[in-house]
């Protein structure tokens, strides 16, 4: 079993999807909050002139941004794993496919808490990557994973709803996970360099727009973050 791997599940026979999204709702805490969010009163719409969607407002605002992030993630580690790159090791493709997977359930998990009220699945350029190059897979990983955390670290404090707040903080300390292994593959001891702890001991903070003036560039479905709250 790999360092990131869960237990492997019991086989059982999977439940009917209604009951699956009940019990996976109530499992996370989040079955009023979630009935509180369908019910918001926006819509995220998608304009097809400008390939550029909306993430709403408030909560749902928030969660959607967060969405964006880890569908890029998910994407990025899919196509890492679907062809590694050349020399890798195995720890590296036991890490790599671990964080893999971390990503997707995340991402699934945003996509079954948006309900209908989520951004469409994105397109993304990862064309100015060298997946068979192990300098470049890795600091593109280093880059994302450092991001990721930056983001939640920006974007927890503008969720007002507290179990998507809790949900939210488990989530960037995985994150946080991730980038301390990625940093260690690439140079070992680096996992809590000045470049993202400071002096007091705490990591970088970047709001939405901060982190999507970086990010943009591998988004061809870009995502607007203006009607997010800033406080």
């Amino acid at each position: 079993m790999s360092f990131f791997s869960p237990p492997p599940p019991l086989a059982l026979a999977p439940p009917p999807v209604g009951l699956l999204r009940r019990s996976f709702l109530k499992f996370t805490g989040l079955g009023v909050a979630g009935v509180a969010l369908a019910a918001a009163g926006c819509r995220i719409s998608k304009d097809e002139e400008t390939n550029s969607v909306e993430v709403g407002k408030h909560d749902l605002a928030v969660l959607n941004y967060a969405y964006a992030l880890e569908q890029l993630e998910g994407a990025y580690y899919e196509k890492v794993v679907a062809g590694f790159y050349a020399g890798a090791t195995a720890m590296e493709k036991d890490l790599l496919t671990d964080i893999r997977n971390d990503e997707i359930a995340h991402r699934e998990w945003f996509r079954e808490v948006l309900v209908l009220k989520k951004v469409p699945r994105l397109e993304f350029d990862f064309s100015s990557i060298n997946f068979t190059d192990r300098r470049s897979v890795l600091t593109t990983a280093r880059t994302f994973e450092d991001l990721g955390v930056s983001a939640y670290n920006g974007a927890g404090q503008l969720l007002t709803l507290s179990p998507f707040l809790n949900h939210a903080g488990k989530i960037v300390s995985v994150e946080a996970r991730h980038a301390a292994t990625i940093r260690n593959l690439l140079a070992f001891g680096s996992f809590a360099d000045s470049d993202v702890v400071d002096a007091n001991g705490l990591d970088v903070v970047r709001t939405p727009p901060q982190v999507m003036a970086l990010a943009d560039k591998y988004f061809v479905t870009k995502v607007k973050v203006d009607e997010l709250p800033t406080h």
